[in-house]
């Protein structure tokens, strides 16, 4: 376990500011402590400075995961972020989309998101725009990337793709033998 390089935290907190913007810093510096991040076997865990100091008597080769695992680089250098990220990056998530009920199980078996389960979409989003995936009851689902902006989703027809599917707690399930 060891901390980021410089390239590893340019790349991880840019695809962490297409969802939470300037909010990383609150990540880090919670009223419950400090918080960091560390790579361990091409996975970017979030943990507090306490479980640190545990975490670091280990040996590296025995010390599957500790803190939450935010997502995995690629062998290319991307940064892929995981579900296990969502209860982190929801509470400070700039753009946000509400799905009709009639859409959340397509969400969470890993579809797209059309305009006709779209219910809100947060004002000003832009295209690309990394978005939180809520139900109408404030649940978040997961997260994607807007496909259309705020005003483009409002003209377009009832069967465009208006979110791209990023990750969704239904992957808990359908991958839970490979999420770590």
């Amino acid at each position: 376990m060891r901390p980021l390089t410089q390239e590893e935290t340019n790349t991880f907190f840019d695809k962490l500011s297409k969802y939470i913007g300037e909010n990383i810093k609150l990540l880090i510096d919670r009223q419950d402590g400090t918080y960091c991040f560390r790579l361990h076997k091409d996975r970017v865990y979030y943990m507090s400075e306490e479980q640190l100091k545990i975490g670091s008597s280990a040996a590296g080769e025995c010390l599957v995961s500790i803190g939450s695992c935010f997502g995995k680089f690629t062998k290319s250098g991307k940064f892929h972020l995981h579900i296990t990220a969502l209860d982190y990056l929801a509470p400070y998530a700039k753009h946000k989309v509400w799905l009709k009920s009639s859409a959340e199980q397509q969400f969470l078996y890993g579809h797209h998101i059309m305009k006709s389960g779209l219910g809100r979409i947060t004002e000003s989003t832009e295209q690309y725009q990394g978005v939180i995936v809520y139900n109408m009851n404030d649940l978040p689902l997961g997260f994607g990337v807007a496909a259309k902006s705020t005003l483009a989703c409002r003209n377009c027809d009832p069967m465009t793709i208006v979110v791209f599917h990023q990750a969704d707690t239904g992957q808990y399930i359908r991958e839970e033998d490979t999420l770590t």
